[in-house]
């Protein structure tokens, strides 16, 4: 089983940016120039390496490789996109992989990239890049190339002797859960050891609802592997585990004028097999809640006063600054119940909302996940 953290060590340490690795500060797949930027890559990644993997950090500066990391990225639909977009597409992970020096919420994103038989190719047109094109690695750039080059397998060995020296072994797993322990002691760390093999550490604040169990500031890792499977500073789930089982069913918060529910987003099961092997499954459980128009128009129309004030600068009074902290969700409920326009508005708020205070631009991010999450479904 490969360590992912010390596989991106070792990517950083022995190579630049080449025809099987590519860094990447932060990606954007919420824009189509960054759909496409990040299609063309992947691309031009899986063509030039037939025979082995290839891959993309996130969360790294360019100059001088130092590890900055993003924000955690869950959304395993990403294959979807890849799937509408590229021909013979190669099967793509995205793991999000902590490392110690990061703040609690940043990780290093790992893109790994498998090949399928036959030539990769842009399906259809996205960005300015044209459907049927193809791109190749020219060392570390990523160039649309004519359909007859010879492709050499040059790469093989080298992947291969780098995941090996990224095994994961009996210290780097104790010490993955030493460190998850010392650096989460206030939220009630816990760990499991599934089929004899793998180990699993959560950490979360407790509360019971009418006999039932809630963890807040939730954070689980897949110890053998250094991958965080689910992180999340205000999202409320419910865990449960057999012997060679565990899952996280996640809610969100919803409503209107302080009439909130608690609504049932994704469930995320992670099997362990008796042979060393894991998969994990994401079922959406997502029914959005359904208002009456008339009230929501108006509720609509109230949200986009706010909105205009604070894109004229405007100064807002304490009931404004109440409002404010609701704004992403009232828009994203206006946009599940018909409001086709609240989707363009979620867009323009993002970065009023990131300028204005940290704590409402995460609440943004977190409604925006749930809208991506949706989408992709």
């Amino acid at each position: 089983m490969i360590n992912k953290r010390l596989l991106i060590k070792n990517l950083l340490a022995h190579n630049n940016e080449n025809t099987f690795f590519d860094k990447k500060l932060k990606i954007d797949i919420g824009s189509k120039e960054g759909k496409g930027k990040l299609l063309k890559h992947i691309c031009a990644l899986a063509n030039s390496n037939p025979n082995n993997n290839s891959f993309i950090v996130v969360g790294v500066k360019d100059e001088d490789n130092a590890i900055v990391g993003v924000d955690f990225f869950d959304d395993s639909k990403i294959q979807n996109l890849i799937n509408a977009y590229i021909t013979n597409a190669p099967i793509i992970t995205y793991e999000n992989v902590p490392f110690p020096h990061l703040p609690e919420d940043k990780v290093v994103g790992l893109i790994s990239i498998r090949p399928v038989d036959g030539l990769t190719s842009l399906k259809k047109n996205i960005w300015k890049y044209y459907g049927g094109a193809v791109f190749f690695r020219d060392g570390s750039i990523s160039m649309p190339k004519v359909f007859d080059i010879e492709i050499k397998d040059v790469n093989s060995s080298i992947v291969k002797a780098i995941e090996n020296n990224s095994q994961n072994n009996i210290e780097l797993t104790l010490n993955g859960v030493f460190d998850f322990f010392k650096a989460r002691q206030e939220v009630n760390p816990q760990y499991k050891v599934f089929k004899e093999y793998f180990v699993v550490c959560w950490s979360g604040l407790e509360k019971k609802v009418k006999h039932e169990v809630f963890y807040s500031r939730v954070d689980i890792e897949l110890i053998n592997e250094q991958v965080r499977l689910f992180f999340s500073a205000l999202d409320e789930v419910s865990i449960e585990y057999s012997n060679d089982k565990f899952s996280i069913v996640e809610y969100v918060k919803l409503g209107l004028q302080n009439n909130f529910k608690y609504y049932k987003l994704e469930e995320t099961t992670i099997n362990f097999g008796d042979n060393a092997q894991y998969s994990i499954h994401t079922k959406l459980l997502f029914e959005p809640p359904q208002f009456d128009k008339k009230t929501l128009h108006h509720i609509y129309n109230a949200n986009n006063s706010l909105f205009d004030k604070l894109k004229n600068s405007v100064p807002l009074n304490p009931n404004d600054e109440a409002d404010l902290k609701n704004l992403s969700d009232i828009y994203l409920i206006c946009y599940l119940n018909g409001f086709e326009d609240a989707l363009q508005k979620l867009e323009e708020a993002k970065p009023l909302l990131k300028a204005y205070n940290t704590s409402i631009y995460d609440a943004y991010k977190l409604t925006m996940r749930i809208l991506r999450k949706v989408k992709y479904n």
